[in-house]
């Protein structure tokens, strides 16, 4: 071991064994090592259980709790996920059920102008038939009165070139049965 001597000219420390050799390092000692056995086994066992019921109680815990936020976060994604879906689904039915709703409100829409239609378009064509009727009419007595009135201009004018080739009047009734027998081809 390690002796001290002290003398006038200074301290020093003697950490040399006696005979000229270094004590060997203190865990490899052989007189030593099956007590350093023990207390390894003691320290050992200690650490052990103290990292048992503190260090690692408080590792799982940490653990678990993260463990569960994390499921519970992805069962909230999903939630939120499935929320989305059905919400989309919802939105593509009510679009599909506008679009069909428009459809129909425009077909509707067609129909009722197109019954609006053909009914102002036979208004007009009764209408039109009427002024039609009234214009035939007329052209028809407009016709027999200038057919009548044909008749005389030709029997005058035919009775007047008699007159001028002949100097004499013709008959009239001759004139007129003449100009009848003409007109009628």
């Amino acid at each position: 071991m390690a002796e001290s001597h002290g003398n006038a000219k200074g301290a020093t420390a003697h950490t040399e064994a006696g005979g000229g050799h270094k004590a060997p390092f203190p865990p490899f000692q052989k007189d030593t090592f099956a007590s350093q056995l023990v207390s390894l086994t003691i320290a050992f066992v200690a650490l052990y259980l103290i990292s048992s019921r503190l260090a690692l109680p408080r590792v799982r815990k940490t653990i678990d709790n993260r463990q569960n936020k994390i499921e519970g976060d992805i069962a909230q994604a999903q939630k939120l996920k499935d929320e989305s879906d059905a919400a989309l689904k919802a939105y593509e039915a009510e679009l599909a059920a506008a679009r069909t709703r428009a459809q129909a409100i425009g077909n509707e829409t067609r129909e009722t102008l197109n019954a609006e239609a053909d009914a102002e378009r036979k208004a007009l064509e009764a209408r039109l038939s009427v002024k039609l009727a009234d214009a035939e009419k007329t052209i028809a007595s407009t016709r027999t009165t200038a057919m009548s009135n044909v008749r005389g201009i030709a029997s005058d004018a035919a009775a007047a070139i008699v007159q001028q080739l002949t100097g004499a009047m013709p008959d009239r009734k001759l004139v007129d049965s003449a100009v009848e027998a003409s007109m009628k081809g």
